[in-house]
This record gives C-alpha cells, structure tokens and sequence, in this order.
C-alpha cells in the first residue's frame, strides 16, 4: 500500500518541487522532453497517493465507483478534477468547479428550488453531492479548501449510491494524512477586497500516525456583496499492524455571504411570443439589495473509519459520519419598478433603456431555513480472486443512513409597501447600505427519514480482453413529515431496486471499449423536504409525499484511451438518459397522489482530455453535446401556459456546454495558462417563452517562480468582462462572475 512508504522529507518536497508544473522543473532549465519524462515516472512513484492531485492533471484510479477501480475499469464516463486544477484556475468555491463541469447547469430560487442540474436531471436537491463517497446535505455552500480532487460519474448510479443519481454523481474527495512532513501556504488578494489565506500542513509522528491540518480564512466585499468564509479540517491516520488502518476526520465550514440573489431582464419581442431572448442589461458587480441580507451556512462532519486490507487484494473499509449542515438565507428580490414609478413614466425595455436614474424596486423578500442532522454508517468490501477458471473483482456493500432535517422555505418576513422609502432605489445608486431589521419568527415543517441499502457487484475478466460488469442494489426507504402549522404529519416507505450491466473490451493496457445499462431512482420523500406551505389533506404537498418514485435509465457506449506516452487520458461517450415515469400533476383532485406519467430523454456525447500532451504542455478539457433532449410524454393539465409542453426540449439543458484549460511551462521561471467555459443557449425549467444567449468566458494565468519553493502568480477570469445570465429561474437570472483579478504566493517548506 503506498501509504504505508516512509518517506524522507528532503526527497519529498524534493520530488514535488521537480515533477509539478508549479515549481521549477530544474534549477538547471528545461532539459530535452525524454529526459524530463523519465524523472518525472520515477519521481511520481516515491510521492504518496494523497499529494498525487497537486502535481498532475491526470489520475489512473478512483473510489467513486466503490472500492479502488482503475478509471478505464469504470463503464461510464468519469471526470476527475485534480488540486492541481483547482488551484490553476482559482476554482476555491465548489460552485466554480461545477459551472466548469460540462453537462452542469443552475437553477436560481424564488421558492426554495435552487437546484444544481446535470444532463437536466437534478443534482443537488436529489442529494448527488457527495463527500468521500457519502451524501451531504442539500443547498449548503461548499469550499475546496480541504479537496484532493473532484470526481463526476455522469450518467445512472443508483446502482453505487441509492436513490437519486439519474444525471450522475459528485464526488468530493478529502485531503488525507500521508507519512511524510509536508507544509504549504498560499496568500491571495483581490480586486472586490478579496483575500484568502489558506494552510496545508502534514506532519509524521512515526508510530503514533501521521495528522493534516487544513486551514482558510476568506474576506471578500465584493462591492455591496460578500463572501466571507473560516476553515479548518484534521485528518489522522494511524497504521496499527496487521493491514489495520484507523482514521479519524474533523471538518467545519462557516460562511457569511450577501448574495446578488438576483437581476432583473429585459426580453426581446413582444408577449405571447416564443423564443424571446434575456437580455441582461445590468452591471454583474452591482448589488441592488440591503446590507441585512444574508446568505449563512455552517456545516460540522465528524467521520471515523477503518480499513482493514486481508491481502494486497482484499480490504474492507468502514466509515461512521455524522453531520450537522445549516442554511439561512434571507435576501432582497430586485425587479424594475413599473412606468408609473419611473422618471419618464414609461416602463423599462430594449426601446426604453435603463439609466442611472431608472427605478428598481426590492420590496419582496425571500426567506428560508434549514437544519439537517444526518447519521451515515457505511461498510464496503472489495476481493480480487479466480473462482471458476475467471478473475473476478467483487465490490458488496451496505450503507444506512438517518436524516433528521427541518424546514421554513417561505419566510420572507413580509413585503414593504411601495411608499416605503427602503422599497426602491435607482440603477445608479447600487450598494446603497440600507438596512431592514429582521423580526421574524419560524416555524418548521420536519421531515426524518431512515434508508438502509446493500449492493453487490462483480466485473469478472472472461479473457485477457474481455471483462463483464453486473450489480444489483436494494435499497428500502422510510420517510416521515410533521407540519408544525397544520399538524398534519404523514409517512412513506419504498422498496427499490437499482441494476447495473456492463461489458468491457481492453485491447490493450492503453486503451478501453464498453457498453452499459443502469436504472435509478428518484423518490418522492426526498421532494416533500423542500415543499412550502402544509401538507393538508388533498393539497399538492400531501399528494408528492405518496407519490412512488420516479425511474430512469441510462444506456452508454463509450471509449477510454491514454495517449503520448499515457501522459494524457481521454474519454468520449455517447449516452441515452430517460425518465420514463416523471412525476406529474393528477388532474382528478381527489386523487391522493401525483401521476407518474411522464417521461423524457436526453441522448447526446461526453468528451474528456485530462494530462500531458508534451512535459511542458497540459491541457484539460471536458464538453457534453446533447443535440437530442425532449419532453416525451406530459400530463396535460399541467403542460400548459409557459410551462414546457410534450415535444419541447426541456429547461436548462444546453447543447453544448464545455470547459477547457490548459498551461505551457515556458522555461524554468515562467508558466502561461488559458481556460475557457462555453454554455449554448438554455430556457428556464417552467418558461419556454424564453431563452438565455449562449456565453463563452476565457480565463488567464501568468506564473512566476520566485524561489525553487515559492511561486508568485496572476489571474484574470472573465477576461472579456463577459455579462451573462448565470443561473434562470421563471422569472429572473442570478448574474455571472465579472471580471476578477488575483495575486497569489504559494510556498512549501
């Protein structure tokens, strides 16, 4: 196991400052390409598995697909975003890493349904956001401050993580304790008064295990907004004799942001129209809201585990979590007010162009909490053996998992009459400082559910060439709610089922073919969480709790190659995901459940580069093409007005969406990076009227090396200072990134 290597700290930082492109390849200067190469080889192998991700784009193995698998092993395309990625193009706040995230798209919120989707199918309310292979809680803000790498399976995964995962999973990968001393440290400034400092530290204790400590602390006024953010997590590793290994985490997160909830658009053509173009025609730094807004969230993880390895091929690995995740939010809606309220007395549009002295109104508000407690105990065993005259790698496992999470998702404390001086203010007077006391009081609805999941799977190598995936996964769910308004309280219980099938051609050891199938699920439980209101015999919420769950299935062809001398690997896929029963609106109001009778598909292909293409040259990139994605099948009395109908492509699913990012080491001071993200035209999930224009933003990097150990470093991202609706909802957008710019020094010691 490459853990268990002592390793001299000399060598160590040694090796790193050598084979990553951050640090001087050679105090000497770049030496021919085969030369550097070879070191590189050599050097990799003496660094630990843990700090693999901050010296190289690319990885050979994962845990995202339950035990450790090489990646060419996995029947579905896998994307990993390295620490070395992270860190090249700024991406600290985990949303950053799923906007460049092909196939990722953002719902904005108005009634607590901010979402996160992929493929179109969602993500984050269906809790596919994992931490270390385990579910997280939904609509928290996330940082990657102590993230080793970021791993996306797309397509169906129920099969490895239980209900929910139809567009795929997550991953967030912890930074782990390894058997060496290393430091690091990085400042970074900003315009906006940003700055961030963040710490690294590993120290060995020999015998008594190794300890990691991850801090950070953030500041940021970003002209009337603000991202203020404080860290920390330990890890520790103790290696007790007999392929024992126990490890104990701590992680805490609190962040104080005022969001830019939203802006308002202006729309080209007329009402009734389809097709009419958002047109953002506000500035993206300005902040029209109240300094009382809020946007808080704390998270506290407690995970314990033990692995015991039997064999260098047979281990079983167990992990006890339990979380406390916290969100309040409380933020101003900003709109243009109506003609009478403006100067002129007309309304704003394209013919009537906002200036400084155009009124906006923020006399509504949002308002919403939640508290989760979950408890998670998970147990997965993984053997590599022959049985039967076949190499077979057996993966079985069983998860169980308590949630305990109450909810206001409307209480926005009341709207201010227009007369109300703090109700309106003007284009050119952003950042206003006007404040609102908060004298709210809440009440919950709860809801607390209990799953219980086991699963098996087997890839068994038929031949030298051919391997076989099959799996199967049973999960049980129970759910109940209480609403503290109406006292009415409820429960539900479902038994499902989640396959995987998968057949692997490997030619050679450079190279990988496969097909696969997978279901998944999607249950109602997890839906009532978010409902607003009380659930009341008859009402919509009622029927959603018993409601069965959705299904979908995920069909994939797809290839995976490592090229120039396996520096670099790539991926291409082309994928078919259906939602054959989605849940609809029953038209007969006694019912006492909603219809599950619609059905959609997206079918398009995935694309991924992640290495080397020269020892100088890096380059990363990921895009999803979905040129065939339609509302199959749609209940009538609720597929009407502006909602999407049957035959539309459904809301926020692109065509195209893709991100790239790639560096040159020019000599032994200088490294040049240059990133891009493209998102083509998207409509808001419930307005097919309207579409957002496609953007395409382009990042920036200069780096110096200072010292063998020290490197200084600016970034631009939106060079172009590019405006774009960043996040849609029905009736507004949440505005993209402006142009930023950061100063970072980075040093190991």
């Amino acid at each position: 196991m490459k853990s268990e290597k002592k390793v001299s700290p000399k060598f160590l930082l040694g090796s790193i400052l050598f084979a990553t492109n951050t640090y001087a390849i050679a105090q000497e200067g770049i030496v021919d390409n085969e030369a550097v190469l070879g070191t590189v080889n050599v050097i990799a192998d003496s660094i630990p598995e843990e700090i693999e991700s901050k010296i190289s784009l690319k990885v050979d193995t994962t845990r995202i697909g339950k035990g450790v698998q090489a990646i060419r092993d996995i029947p579905q395309n896998v994307t990993v975003m390295t620490e070395k990625l992270l860190n090249d193009r700024e991406l600290d706040d985990f949303r950053d890493v799923l906007k460049f995230t092909s196939g990722v798209t953002f719902q904005a919120g108005e009634t607590g349904e901010e979402d996160v989707l992929m493929r179109g199918f969602s993500l984050g309310q269906a809790g596919d956001i994992l931490r270390d292979g385990m579910r997280e809680a939904s609509l928290i803000t996330r940082d990657t401050f102590a993230t080793d790498r970021v791993e996306v399976i797309k397509g169906s995964a129920s099969m490895l993580f239980g209900k929910g995962s139809t567009g795929g999973v997550v991953n967030q990968v912890s930074k782990r304790a390894f058997f060496a001393d290393y430091y690091q440290l990085e400042a970074k400034i900003g315009d906006g008064r940003f700055g961030r400092l963040q710490a690294d530290l590993n120290k060995d204790f020999g015998k008594n295990g190794a300890v990691r400590l991850n801090l950070m602390t953030q500041s940021a006024d970003q002209w009337g907004s603000k991202d203020n953010r404080n860290g920390v997590a330990l890890n520790w590793r103790n290696l007790l004799g007999n392929g024992h290994e126990l490890m104990v985490d701590l992680y805490h997160l609190k962040t104080d942001q005022r969001p830019i909830y939203n802006h308002p658009w202006l729309l080209t053509g007329n009402n009734g129209e389809l097709n009419r173009k958002i047109v953002p025609v506000l500035d993206s730094k300005n902040f029209y809201g109240f300094r009382s807004d809020y946007n808080q969230t704390e998270q506290t993880v407690v995970t314990v585990g033990h692995t015991v390895k039997f064999s260098v091929d047979e281990e079983l690995k167990t992990t006890l979590r339990y979380g406390k995740y916290e969100r309040d939010l409380w933020a101003s809606v900003v709109r243009f007010a109506n003609a009478s309220l403006q100067p002129d007395g007309k309304a704003v549009s394209l013919d009537n162009m906002p200036t400084d002295a155009t009124v906006l109104t923020r006399n509504s508000f949002k308002g919403r909490r939640g508290i989760s407690d979950i408890f998670q105990l998970q147990s997965d065993y993984s053997n590599k053996f022959e049985l039967g005259g076949f190499k077979h790698h057996l993966m079985a496992g069983v998860d169980i998992t308590h949630e305990n999470a109450k909810r206001n998702n409307n209480n926005s404390g009341g709207s201010l009459a227009l007369s109300d001086p703090l109700a309106t203010t003007t284009v050119g007077n952003s950042n206003d400082g006007a404040y609102r006391a908060d004298t709210r009081t809440w009440i919950y609805n709860e809801f607390e559910s209990q799953s219980i999941g086991v699963y098996l799977q087997d890839i068994v190598s038929l031949s030298k060439q051919w391997k076989v995936v099959a799996g199967v996964r049973f999960d049980r769910f129970n759910a109940d709610y209480y609403d503290y308004v109406s006292t009415n309280s409820g429960s539900r219980a479902d038994n499902l089922f989640s396959p995987r099938f998968g057949l692997i051609f490997e030619p050679n050891t450079s190279s990988s073919y496969y097909v696969s199938y997978g279901e998944s699920y999607n249950t109602s439980g997890d839906t009532y969480q978010f409902s607003l209101g009380n659930f009341a015999p008859g009402s919509n919420n009622e029927k959603a709790a018993n409601t069965p769950p959705e299904k979908s299935r995920n069909f994939e062809v797809g290839g995976k190659w490592e090229l120039f001398n396996q520096r670099a690997l790539v991926g291409l896929a082309l994928f078919r995901s259906e939602k054959y029963n989605e849940r609809n609106t029953d038209p007969d109001t006694a019912a006492t459940q909603m219809l599950l009778s619609g059905k959609r598909h997206a079918t398009g292909v995935e694309l991924s580069f992640a290495g080397q293409i020269t020892p100088r040259w890096e380059f990363f990139y990921n895009h999803t093409w979905i040129p065939d994605a339609e509302i199959d099948e749609c209940n009538e009395s609720t597929c009407t007005g502006n909602a999407q109908r049957e035959g539309d492509r459904p809301g926020l699913t692109p065509r195209n969406s893709a991100s790239a990012w790639t560096t040159y080491r020019i000599d032994n001071k200088w490294r040049v990076g240059l990133g891009m993200t493209h998102r083509s035209e998207q409509s808001p999930v419930g307005n097919r009227s309207v579409v957002a224009s496609s953007f395409t933003t382009w990042d920036a990097m200069v780096e110096y090396q200072l010292h063998p150990n020290t490197a200084l470093k600016l970034t631009v991202t939106n060079l172009t200072d590019e405006l774009y609706a960043d996040a849609l909802y029905r009736g507004f957008y949440s505005p993209g990134e402006p142009r930023r710019v950061y100063l970072s020094i980075n040093s190991v010691f």
